[in-house]
């Protein structure tokens, strides 16, 4: 065979070798890369990021403060231009350390005359000192709380933006729980009844009122890097089936990292409280038995620096794809 045969041979060899290559690298990328096809609006985590960081902007949301009475003024318009029927509930509460602050749930309602709905929560306020810091000098300092619970609001609020473009086929009620975080370090009391007193607030007139939801979520510390949502006992056997729904679909549209099927101990948070009024409800909360709850919990470095977008769109998407499966 002659030289110019030969490398003629050979390019032809070498091109068809590396059309197949192409080939199976398309047919490799085709089989491995599924399209998620979502039946909810696309949540958007730069916006719910804009949103953490407009409550950051006012100061720690502490009761009685300034900044807790802008921020509820800010939250009420936001939730009023989504469209949403907008109350502020509450009444003059006392704190476990005898201080008297009034109570401002923030309710919001969207398609309200629609018998079937769903429940969505989150707190607003931020707690009056860094308790957890691992410097001592600031236990009794206050903290931006970017991720508890700015973040938990932020979702909340993107979740409304979408809602008024394209309405699911379930009413929603939305409430932003007030003196969620002014509870008594150690409380040893059987329902650590010095926390959650907004939601505690909530639950005694919703039984009054005769509120009814298919079921609740509330959503805690759902902002921070490598978030972890485990199954917290409380959740498990009050709403097992909300557990199974939600942390399945979280899996199923591409967030399993974050919805993880981990059993975890019981956490007396807001979604406690919700239960005890008829709604199963589970808990969304970065807590783990093993390392506990999200690092920065209750400390100068709950801050804005260390929100995740990636968090917020997990925690958001998978909310709000929940929800638009509801026939």
């Amino acid at each position: 065979m002659n030289k110019k045969l030969l490398i003629l041979s050979l390019l032809t060899i070498f091109a068809f070798q590396a059309c197949k290559n192409e080939k199976k690298s398309s047919e490799d990328s085709e089989t491995t890369t599924t399209e998620i096809k979502l039946v909810s609006p696309d949540f958007n985590a730069d916006s719910a990021f804009a949103y953490t960081k407009a409550q950051v902007d006012f100061g720690p949301r502490i009761p009685g403060t300034n900044a807790h009475k802008k921020c509820a003024i800010y939250l009420v318009s936001k939730l009023k231009s989504f469209g949403a029927k907008v109350n502020i509930e509450g009444e003059p509460t006392k704190t476990y350390d005898g201080k008297t602050f009034q109570l401002k749930n923030i309710v919001a309602s969207f398609n309200p005359e629609n018998k079937n709905r769903v429940l969505v929560t989150a707190h607003w306020d931020a707690r009056p000192f860094s308790d957890q810091d691992t410097d001592p000098v600031n236990h009794t300092k206050p903290f931006d709380a970017a991720n508890d619970a700015g973040s938990g609001v932020a979702v909340i609020l993107e979740m409304a933006r979408q809602i008024q473009q394209k309405q699911p086929n379930v009413g929603v009620d939305f409430v932003l729980w007030d003196l969620e975080d002014y509870g008594k370090a150690n409380d040893e009391t059987p329902d650590e009844i010095t926390w959650c007193l907004g939601s505690q607030y909530w639950a005694k007139n919703a039984v009054k009122m005769g509120y009814k939801a298919i079921y609740g979520i509330n959503l805690d510390m759902v902002g921070g890097g490598n978030a972890q949502f485990t199954q917290d006992e409380i959740s498990r056997q009050s709403a097992p089936e909300v557990v199974n729904k939600v942390w399945n679909i979280g899996s199923e549209i591409g967030y399993s990292s974050y919805f993880v099927s981990i059993p975890s101990g019981k956490l007396v948070d807001d979604h406690f409280w919700v239960n005890k009024a008829g709604v199963p409800c589970v808990d969304i909360i970065h807590y783990n038995d093993n390392s506990g709850f999200y690092i920065n919990w209750h400390t100068q470095l709950d801050n804005l620096a260390n929100i995740d977008k990636n968090t917020l769109k997990a925690t958001g998407q998978t909310v709000l794809e929940t929800i638009y499966r509801e026939k």
